[in-house]
């Protein structure tokens, strides 16, 4: 009986800039085909393969060993998968290395064949040798990455807001907007984004090719898109504090959201009232809006808001506990036992975690007694302070040993601020 080692060749690789080579053409186009994108150009393999190698990005894919007659080329895995490293804010504006996980693809001929489970287990196994207390992904699918033992930690909401007539805040907003070519967005964007990262906790870094995206200066065929539009804002001493990235569709037209990044609550507000203020539209549609989104609050008329869907959107993975515990801040003191169930091994063990006035200290003791017990992805929820202890008690995923631990938890790892996060990857 063969093996999927006997069947499949495993290549993890640093993919190429210009020129791009065969595996890193052969690895891109599959991804592509994967999510049901376009096949890249050759202007567009070019400008993603530079911005992979920017992103220090590592690349694997999965080749079968043999091919029919006429299917896709040979340097087409069948499975792709790439890692890369970003920072993610953990709270109070600390940042924690993680390991990014993305383009996980499996072609549908080759699915259950153990492809997904060999590159994760592998990539997760060097991660952790290499001193990542975390990993993150963002999944298509909600129901795979539990098994590695990923919690979703983040979530947002599709909004929709009606921006007719009817459309008034409650306040003056402060600071002014003004429009710019989308492609300014190139330059300003990653400015206006680190003041938005380095404040909110559950943001994740960006990746070179987001800003591609949001400024239209690059689509899917490696061409300009024409259709984007962005406007910036600017606080009451005329600096830079936030910019909306956007395309009007549809007819009635709709403002779709690309990128809405403030640095503050004001800049926030200052551009809803601009986007109520475009002409010849009715409708702002944004998939990754706040699950506390003041807009609700600010408007006269709060149902001019309405929730079209809420989302997991961060999935987080707890390689080191002790690393991952002492790195996030914490409001009040306290101490507990957990005991953590890890089917890969990473995490699994007994985890005494003592927080003073001094910050966190975490240390490993498998001879004590847990007051908790909770499975690998759990504490991935639970980390950031996203999810609550006691829903995940009551759903039977949060085994509590001693009285009165779960709502001791609660109190430690509640959050500086709700978590959020808009960084797609």
């Amino acid at each position: 009986m063969n093996t999927i080692d006997d069947d499949y060749e495993f290549r993890r690789f640093a993919p190429s800039g210009t020129p791009v080579t065969s595996e890193t053409r052969g690895w891109l186009q599959a991804d592509a085909q994967g999510f049901h994108d376009k096949r890249f150009t050759e202007a567009s393999l070019a400008r993603v393969a530079e911005g992979l190698v920017t992103d220090g990005q590592t690349l694997t894919g999965a080749y079968a060993r043999s091919r029919p007659e006429a299917s896709l080329p040979a340097e087409y895995p069948v499975a792709t998968f790439a890692s890369y490293p970003k920072s993610l804010n953990v709270g109070g504006g600390r940042m924690l290395p993680a390991h990014l996980i993305s383009a996980v693809t499996v072609r549908p001929t080759h699915r259950r064949r153990g492809l997904l489970r060999r590159m994760m287990t592998e990539n997760l196994a060097i991660a952790h040798a290499e001193g990542f207390a975390i990993a993150a992904l963002t999944a298509s699918e909600a129901t795979i990455y539990r098994r590695f033992g990923f919690g979703p930690a983040v979530w947002t909401r599709s909004i929709e807001v009606a921006t007719d007539a009817r459309f008034r805040l409650l306040t003056a907003t402060r600071g002014s907007c003004e429009q710019v070519d989308a492609s300014a967005l190139t330059e300003i964007g990653p400015r206006v984004f680190a003041r938005f990262h380095a404040a909110q906790t559950g943001s994740v870094d960006r990746y070179l090719g987001i800003w591609h995206h949001v400024s239209g200066t690059v689509d899917s065929d490696g061409q300009e898109d024409r259709g984007v539009r962005a406007a910036l804002h600017y606080d009451e001493q005329g600096s830079i504090d936030g910019y909306v990235s956007y395309k009007v569709t549809g007819n009635p037209r709709t403002v779709k959201l690309l990128d809405f990044v403030a640095g503050d609550d004001h800049a926030a507000l200052g551009l809803w009232q601009y986007l109520a203020s475009i002409d010849l539209t009715e409708t702002v549609t944004w998939h990754q809006g706040r699950l506390d989104e003041p807009l609700a609050w600010a408007l006269e008329n709060p149902r001019l808001l309405s929730v079209k869907a809420e989302e997991d959107w961060l999935w987080l993975r707890i390689l080191d506990p002790i690393g991952a515990l002492e790195a996030r801040p914490y409001g009040s003191t306290g101490k507990v036992v957990l005991r953590v169930v890890d089917a890969l091994g990473h995490a699994a063990g007994v985890f005494r975690l003592a927080v003073t006035d001094a910050g966190a200290t975490v240390t490993r003791d498998d001879a004590a007694s847990p007051d908790l017990e909770l499975d690998a992805w759990v504490l991935g929820s639970l980390y950031l302070g996203g999810a609550d202890p006691g829903t995940l008690a009551a759903a039977g995923q949060l085994i509590e040993h001693s009285p009165g631990a779960v709502r001791t938890l609660r109190t430690l790892l509640a959050p500086d601020q709700p978590v959020y996060g808009i960084t797609p990857f």
